[in-house]
């Protein structure tokens, strides 16, 4: 289920960006006057609330924790132990293994990417419920050519390499051998399509389809060794930090939008947090780019749900559906029974969730 901590709204997004240094484009604003001195002097209260609430959550941070922030990446994640806003420790918890097995892995991920761009244009009809033609005709967008024979050529190269060397990269034997398995039929199809000069969409899916059980096993190992690697580290924090700071924990996990659903670690972190507290206190936030300084972007958001926690409770007070929403994703002025329903309404922008 979506709560507020799997979920972070348009308010999170543009804190993000201010901390990243993005530019953030001027904004329209429709029916104003700049000459009303009595509007201004309206927005002036809420410029005096927007800017004391952006005090309190810039002094909550330095009293947050414990927090746990997790970078995913190529590494199985960069997991990062918070205390009073400051990094205790910062380390890869999972073995290489995860990387090297991925790394293989995702070699049909990297031919298509090559390809992609000179793909015909006409959907096979055996792809026909499946593909999108508009989707496929904005990736094909060079057409017929050439352009991607000499990057095959050069990725069968680095290829060739790794399965020169492969023996002794000392990978588990299984692991090993789908390794092999995908290398060989990778360079076998560069080597067939490069030769030829052509391919389409019915030469690559019996290359991919070749080695799917082969990236099944890599997919194995890369889950074994991060479960492995993640347990370790959760289990030696809550060792280091005590049962009753355990039970407190915020974790803030980064993830690309794409991996953001089920995501590895977060489905290990949670079997290792407080269950009654796991569902409101593990915060899922995908986004098209993982931040370069995930640490300050996590502890911002933290901060916005522990503040808004207590403020929820204390400004309505008689109304807890409402004090639910401001805690939760739910944006105020689309809460049945409060939102547009011909009477007026309390909306966000007014009670919480400033920039």
């Amino acid at each position: 289920m979506v709560t507020r901590r799997t979920f972070l709204g348009t308010a999170t997004a543009a804190g993000a960006t201010t901390l990243l240094g993005g530019n953030v484009l001027p904004v329209a604003r429709s029916g104003t006057s700049p000459s009303n001195p009595a509007r201004d002097a309206i927005r002036a209260v809420n410029a005096d609330t927007r800017r004391n609430y952006a005090a309190l959550k810039a002094d909550l941070i330095n009293h947050l924790g414990p927090v746990i922030v997790v970078q995913n990446d190529h590494r199985g994640g960069l997991y990062s132990l918070v205390s009073n806003g400051q990094a205790l420790e910062s380390l890869h918890p999972v073995d290489e293994i995860f990387e090297l097995a991925k790394s293989i892995a995702h070699l049909p991920l990297g031919l298509f990417t090559i390809i992609a761009p000179y793909l015909p244009k006409r959907v096979p009809a055996f792809q026909s419920a499946r593909i999108d033609p508009h989707d496929l005709d904005m990736v094909a967008f060079k057409g017929l050519g050439d352009g991607w024979v000499q990057p095959l050529q050069d990725v069968s190269a680095t290829m060739t390499t790794a399965r020169q060397q492969l023996d002794e990269a000392k990978l588990p034997p299984g692991l090993q051998q789908s390794c092999a398995d995908i290398l060989d039929r990778s360079r076998e199809f560069i080597a067939d399509t490069t030769r030829s000069r052509s391919f389409d969409m019915k030469s690559f899916e019996d290359y991919s389809g070749s080695v799917y059980p082969n990236i099944r096993t890599n997919m194995y190992w890369a889950s074994k060794v991060q479960i492995e690697g993640v347990a370790d580290i959760m289990t030696r924090w809550r060792g280091q930090l005590g049962d009753d700071a355990w039970k407190g924990l915020y974790v803030v996990v980064f993830t690309i939008w794409t991996t953001s659903s089920l995501n590895q670690n977060s489905i290990i972190i949670k079997k290792f947090m407080d269950p009654a507290k796991a569902d409101t206190h593990l915060i899922d936030i995908s986004t098209a780019e993982i931040p370069s300084k995930p640490i300050p972007v996590a502890l911002d958001n933290v901060a916005r749900i522990v503040q808004d926690n207590i403020a929820a409770e204390m400004i309505f007070c008689t109304d807890t559906k409402l004090a639910d929403a401001l805690k939760g994703p739910d944006e105020l002025l689309s809460v049945r029974g409060h939102g547009y329903s011909g009477q007026p309404s309390c909306g966000r922008s007014l009670c919480g969730r400033w920039g």
